[in-house]
């Protein structure tokens, strides 16, 4: 997936005497998707089948002979711009020698392109969310997520000693905060930019060398002992160094 998931192609070509040559049967398919998906992002579900018929240069009688309805054509449209098939294609393309930070800020503009693209098609069509029955929704839902996540890991897999928590929980991570980050009503339209969701995910939000605030001071000075009894013996329960009676 380059650019946005809707992308308007040439959809049909022409004979010599500048006349549209007939698409095979596939391709007029396709042609529809991919004008339906471009028309219904500006229009929304208002679109007419006439509109679409222009755009993916058909009759407007061909749409009919392919789907049953404009609804029927509106939903398979929807459907094919949330397969997972370009992001996981795009996904595989990353260059792993490039540095984290920046194969990291790559990896959550990638990501963020498409749920932005998917958000504004949804919101375009009044859903809230995937069709239940939809590749990317309902009960199909996890092995296109788990997919995306062996992606983002294998994207990861040559600093994986560089972060303190496993991989596959990176990669969650990462998810939600580009999910959060990129969300029109979360964000007030505000999205978080690729290289901020790269550099709270690398560093914190924190000044580097900053004292945790909610951590007590360690204690100094020669005369500090854990029981405060430098004279006597160490009480029930005391850390007394080299002491086989202490147990975590």
């Amino acid at each position: 997936m380059s650019g946005s998931l809707i992308t308007v192609a040439a959809v049909t070509s022409q004979t010599p005497s500048g006349r549209a040559r007939p698409l095979p049967p596939e391709e007029r398919r396709a042609a529809l998707i991919t004008a339906t998906l471009a028309l219904i992002t500006e229009h929304g579900i208002k679109v007419t089948t006439r509109q679409i018929a222009e755009a993916a240069g058909v009759a407007e009688g061909t749409i009919f002979r392919v789907f049953p309805h404009k609804d029927g054509l509106v939903r398979v449209a929807v459907e094919t711009a949330l397969d997972p098939a370009p992001l996981l294609a795009e996904l595989a393309e990353l260059d792993l020698d490039i540095p984290l930070r920046e194969r990291l800020t790559r990896l959550a503009a990638i990501l963020q392109l498409r749920l932005t693209s998917i958000f504004n098609l949804l919101h375009s069509v009044g859903m809230h969310g995937p069709p239940e029955d939809s590749p990317a929704g309902g009960a199909k839902l996890h092995p296109p997520n788990e997919q995306i996540y062996q992606a983002i890991v294998r994207v990861l897999e040559p600093d994986r000693d560089r972060f303190r928590y496993p991989l596959p929980e990176v990669a969650r991570l990462l998810r939600l905060l580009t999910f959060a980050g990129s969300h029109p009503r979360i964000t007030d339209n505000e999205p978080l930019s690729p290289e901020l969701i790269a550099a709270v995910l690398l560093d914190g939000v924190r000044e580097p060398g900053a004292a945790d605030p909610d951590r007590p001071a360690e204690p100094s000075g020669p005369d500090h002992h854990a029981d405060q009894n430098p004279s006597g013996p160490a009480t029930t329960g005391s850390r007394v160094p080299g002491s086989k009676e202490h147990r975590c």
